[in-house]
């Protein structure tokens, strides 16, 4: 016989998933900032270098694409996917409020683009250091 959800053991087990659910939105919701001290963490408690991260962001790192390729030389516009087309919102945040508020989608298009840029995952000083230069790009 299974249980109704309106039951009490329906019930009580539905409300053992609601902390549990809570817990997954928090520990992914964060701002740029937070991510920023994350990853300075991450990486020793090393200054983050808005400069190294500009140079970061322009240079082909050896590959034949740069993280401007498909964000633009201007992150603060929307760029355009490279090999598709495809539009890509603003990179910085004060131009995208999205962009940087879910440790795991960042942690993603970072495994992702690092790859196709850099041809390895990104250490955490060099997230750090994208992260501080896009920070300091405002309206």
């Amino acid at each position: 016989m299974s249980k109704s959800p309106l039951s009490p053991q329906g019930l009580y087990g539905a409300l053992l998933l609601v902390p549990a659910m809570t817990s997954m939105s928090i520990a992914n919701a964060a701002t740029p900032s937070d991510l920023l001290g994350s990853y300075r963490t991450q990486s020793g408690n090393a200054e983050a270098d808005p400069s190294r991260g500009q140079q970061f962001f322009n240079a082909s790192h050896g590959h034949e694409w740069r993280c401007a390729s498909c964000h633009g030389a201007v992150p603060t516009q929307a760029g355009r996917h490279a090999v598709t087309g495809k539009s890509i919102g603003p990179l910085a945040p004060a131009f995208n409020p999205e962009r940087f508020t879910d440790a795991s989608k960042t942690e993603k298009w970072f495994r992702r683009n690092c790859n196709d840029v850099v041809g390895r995952e990104c250490s955490a000083a060099e997230k750090a250091d994208l992260l501080a230069w896009l920070l300091t790009l405002k309206p």
